[in-house]
């Protein structure tokens, strides 16, 4: 299993862990819910119990009306008591800035307050409880407490407050450990490149004696044996320049993507055959050993794509309403999933048993980060090819006709 796996492994196990965990504390929260709700309609019922005795109950003797009083006024679920059209009898426990007005020595009390609580009363207890007075029914309406009503709305702030902050963690951390690791395997590459210097030095100068001792400065081997060498000084300037931000210049497209593909073509299998076509004139802002790298990441993943003959085609068009080059490498290889199209640029996704999986996330972000453009899968089936496609901004300036 690639890393790349592992680490999607990983992130569902602590995904289903969180779901867990989540799951449990609103279960367990919903059960303390049901079971304040519960005590609460119990105060509500001896409440309203309560308040029938007072009223049926009016020639008992003034110790157990101060007991009934005591009773009914320790319950403080906030209650209404209502006839069958809904008009007020007494309540418990509401406004009293709404509920205690006083005008003419009259107690009244705002309607719209009063009508807008038994709304909610009714919405959050459907079912009142009723009390039988004679011919009489009256109907009491009770709402969840405000620790009822915060106690329901807890859990989701404390899930939603623990996310934010192990989302703030994990960012944090996440950027120092990339920031170290950057910083070694940029140290990394500037050494590389710089223990390359040498040997690369005396290749050069063991070719040129070759040329001038068997006076051949044209033989074909001794040329091709130089292109490798200046492959080599290319490769090690790469990694000379990680870490630093690299220098553009104005560059013809075609010109570039053609040199690279002439040095390549003669390296691979003589069944594979490559068609450079479209516009050779465009130009684009590109540093150029970094942009052969990323040619040469594209066509190396094209040609291990391709058993037996194939074609590799590299198509280059310029977009005028966009100012933008669009080049297209389409091969006839194996093909890549729709599914696998973005994962295919995560670092270590590779489908060879010897791959690391970074070409095509340094393809990426060489082309994003330094020259500020795309790149992506147009298009791929299985068994018949793929086509990625590299947008780059154009470099080029026209001047508006006149007639």
């Amino acid at each position: 299993m690639n890393p790349y796996e592992r680490k999607r492994r990983w992130k569902f196990v602590l995904l289903a862990f969180a779901v867990i965990i989540a799951g449990a504390s609103l279960w367990y929260t919903d059960y303390l819910v049901r079971k304040i709700s519960d005590a609460e309609r119990t105060r509500a019922e001896l409440w309203a119990l309560s308040t029938r005795n007072i009223i049926a109950m009016p020639d008992v003797n003034d110790e157990y009306i101060t007991f009934i009083y005591s009773m009914r006024d320790s319950l403080t679920v906030p209650a209404i008591v209502a006839d069958s059209a809904d008009n007020i009898i007494t309540w418990r426990g509401l406004d009293s800035t709404k509920t205690d007005l006083k005008e003419d020595t009259q107690r009244t009390y705002d309607p719209r307050y009063f009508q807008a609580v038994l709304r909610q009363m009714k919405r959050q207890h459907p079912q009142p409880i009723v009390l039988e007075l004679d011919t009489r029914k009256w109907y009491v309406y009770y709402k969840d407490s405000v620790l009822l009503t915060q106690l329901r709305a807890f859990p989701y702030i404390q899930l939603s407050v623990i996310a934010i902050f192990l989302l703030v963690a994990y960012g944090v951390f996440s950027s120092s450990r990339k920031s170290e690791q950057d910083q070694v395997w940029v140290g990394l590459a500037k050494e590389t490149a710089h223990q390359l210097g040498t040997p690369i030095s005396s290749l050069m100068a063991w070719v040129e004696l070759l040329k001038s001792r068997f006076n051949a400065p044209e033989d074909p081997l001794i040329l091709e044996m130089e292109n490798d060498v200046k492959r080599l000084e290319t490769v090690a300037d790469r990694f000379s320049k990680i870490g630093s931000k690299p220098v553009l210049h104005n560059h013809v497209v075609y010109e570039v993507v053609e040199e690279y593909i002439n040095y390549f073509q003669v390296r691979v299998s003589d069944k594979i055959e490559f068609v450079l076509a479209g516009d050779t004139q465009v130009e684009a802002l590109i540093n150029v050993p970094l942009f052969d790298w990323v040619i040469e990441n594209i066509l190396k993943n094209a040609v291990n794509a391709i058993t037996g003959p194939g074609i590799i085609k590299v198509d280059i068009r310029e977009n005028l309403v966009k100012e933008q080059v669009f080049i297209d490498i389409c091969d006839t290889g194996s093909g890549i999933p729709r599914l696998k199209f973005d994962t295919i640029f995560q670092p270590g996704y590779t489908t060879r048993k010897r791959g690391w999986g970074l070409g095509l996330s340094l393809t990426k972000r060489i082309v994003e980060n330094y020259h500020k453009g795309h790149i992506f899968v147009k298009d791929s089936e299985i068994g018949k090819g793929t086509t990625f496609r590299i947008v780059l901004k154009s470099n080029m300036t026209y001047e508006a006709t006149t007639s």
